[in-house]
């Protein structure tokens, strides 16, 4: 994030003495993202003619790199507001990159007018994440209008990176049809199919299942000559023969083929590789790559943990899912809201429900911010098993935590009250849907027709 000056004067506007209060309001939520919010908080609460530019800073990256896109935005305004603030093109960039991720189009655009307002011309990057902002929301169609704008801008024509995020966001779309004229206009450009792209185009038909397409893509790499396959090639074409149809062996087949290549394993392909033998219930074949991981060092990270446990759980093994979670923090590897999620999974499936609450007093004694999803599971497993009142506690305990219900949570709970004949209860629940969000009313009304 850009720094701005070190030792200007506090502005004396009368704003001043709000923003301290607003900035530590919104740093209160956001707490668990980093400990480096909680310094700003306490540097908003001195009585400082104005706000500490670290502070201010940190916060902002915390709640940028954590895709906390409406706390950022929050703290971004209060950031434009100091008097050290100098608007830079980085800044936005990174913005509108976390727009992207979390599909919001439309703040997206707002940024960008935001930045147009402080007479600060846009840079390539600044453009490419806006490309990325509309792709990655589908559309399409906007971002390829951003990416003709860029041609008549000077000094920021489209590179190899615009045009591997938009044939991205095309593989992503599944809108493959669309590929071959952006690769046209690279050539007109003068713009190289780089490594990065027939990635791009050969992950994103792994994950449509178009498995020959993608290997007719990894043809056309191997041909192009100037990009040679590395372990994102790998990996992708590992997912996809691991995750579609019981092709373990093909997925066997180029494990191998890519090492002739000379392309060597990472964490990544061991943790595809398990998820994908315990997909199959070929757990033996899933230990093995456990114990050959050992063998070359290659240390287990948090994601290699909740597969496998995920895995056990899934297959009703709770001794083994419990051995694993055990295991994971014996060798100093911190759960995170997914493991507890699994714990909650296998235990539902075991019909172990009387230990989800010990799970639950388990996080509080960590650092571990339950998230919207881990209680999605909660109240699942309580909805499935039909302990309305508990499931209805839970929503409470999830509001609570700060939480916001979404989508998934309300239809779970008014299919669960439409089995049970709580019709009431059901109709009450869609109408605090609707004061909540009415985006979300539409989408939970179409339980009743199902």
């Amino acid at each position: 994030m850009a720094r701005g000056g070190r030792r200007h004067k506090p502005p004396s506007s009368a704003p001043e003495a709000e923003q301290p209060e607003a900035l530590s309001r919104i740093l209160r939520t956001e707490a668990a993202v980093s400990g480096v919010s909680r310094k700003a908080a306490a540097a908003s609460r001195q009585q400082s003619t104005r706000l500490w530019p670290r502070a201010v800073l940190e916060a902002l990256d915390s709640a940028v790199a954590s895709c906390r896109w409406e706390p950022a935005l929050e703290i971004f305004e209060l950031l434009r507001k100091q008097q050290w603030y100098k608007p830079r093109s980085q800044t936005y960039a990174r913005l509108l990159m976390m727009l992207g991720k979390c599909r919001q189009p439309g703040a997206a655009t707002a940024l960008f007018k935001v930045m147009l307002s402080e007479r600060l011309k846009p840079t390539v990057d600044v453009y490419t994440a806006l490309v990325g902002a509309y792709g990655y929301s589908g559309l399409l169609d906007q971002a390829l209008a951003t990416v003709e704008q860029m041609k008549g801008v000077a000094d920021c024509k489209p590179d190899e990176y615009t045009f591997s995020v938009l044939i991205n966001c095309c593989s992503k779309l599944r809108r493959f049809d669309r590929i071959p004229a952006i690769l046209d206009e690279m050539s007109y450009l003068g713009l190289q199919c780089n490594a990065v792209i027939h990635n791009a185009i050969i992950d994103g038909y792994g994950k449509a299942g178009m498995l020959e397409e993608m290997e007719n893509a990894l043809t056309s790499m191997l041909e192009d000559g100037d990009s040679v396959p590395d372990i994102y090639t790998m990996n992708s074409i590992i997912w996809a023969y691991g995750n579609h149809g019981n092709r373990i062996h093909e997925m066997e087949r180029w494990y191998s083929e890519f090492q002739l290549m000379g392309v060597e394993p990472d964490t990544q392909t061991f943790n595809i590789m398990i998820k994908s033998y315990g997909n199959a219930k070929m757990h033996d074949k899933m230990m093995s790559v456990l114990k050959y991981m050992k063998k070359h060092f290659f240390s287990p990270t948090v994601v290699t943990f909740n597969i496998i446990i995920e895995s056990f759980g899934r297959a009703g093994n709770i001794e083994k899912m419990e051995y694993y979670f055990r295991l994971m923090k014996i060798q100093g590897v911190k759960p995170n809201p997914i493991t507890y999620c699994s714990l909650v999974n296998g235990y539902s499936k075991a019909g172990f429900l009387d230990k989800v609450p010990g799970i639950i007093r388990q996080t509080e004694n960590t650092d571990v911010v339950l998230d919207t999803p881990f209680f999605n599971c909660v109240i699942d497993a309580y909805a499935k098993s039909g302990d309305i009142k508990i499931m209805e506690e839970m929503l409470q305990l999830m509001k609570e935590k700060k939480c916001k219900p979404d989508k998934v949570t309300y239809t779970t709970m008014i299919q669960a009250y439409n089995v049970h004949g709580m019709d009431e209860a059901a109709n009450l629940l869609k109408m605090e849907v609707g004061m909540v969000d009415g985006k979300l009313l539409e989408s939970v009304s179409e339980v009743d027709k199902k």
